[in-house]
C-alpha cells in the first residue's frame, strides 16, 4: 500500500509540474505575441474613419409631457 501512494504522489507531483510550465510558457508566448503585434502596430498604423453624427434637435410638447405623467402615475397603482 506505501508504494501505490510514493506511485500516485510521483504521478500528481510530474502531472501538476508538466501542467504549470506548459501555462508558464503559454502566458510568456502571449506576452511576446502582445509585444510584437503592439510594435506592428506602431509601424502598420490602422485608418480611423472619423463619422460625424448630425444631432437631432428634440422638442416635446405639453401634450407629451402630461401623458408621460399620466402614465408614470398609473403605472405605480
Amino acid at each position: 500500500m506505501n508504494g501505490n501512494w510514493l506511485v500516485g504522489l510521483e504521478l500528481l507531483i510530474l502531472g501538476m509540474g508538466f501542467v504549470l510550465a506548459f501555462l508558464c510558457i503559454l502566458v510568456g508566448a502571449m506576452y511576446i505575441m502582445s509585444m510584437f503585434v503592439g510594435y506592428l502596430n506602431k509601424i502598420f498604423p490602422e485608418a480611423v474613419e472619423v463619422v460625424e453624427r448630425k444631432s437631432k434637435k428634440v422638442t416635446s410638447s405639453d401634450d407629451d409631457l402630461i401623458a408621460i405623467a399620466l402614465a408614470a402615475i398609473v403605472s405605480k397603482k
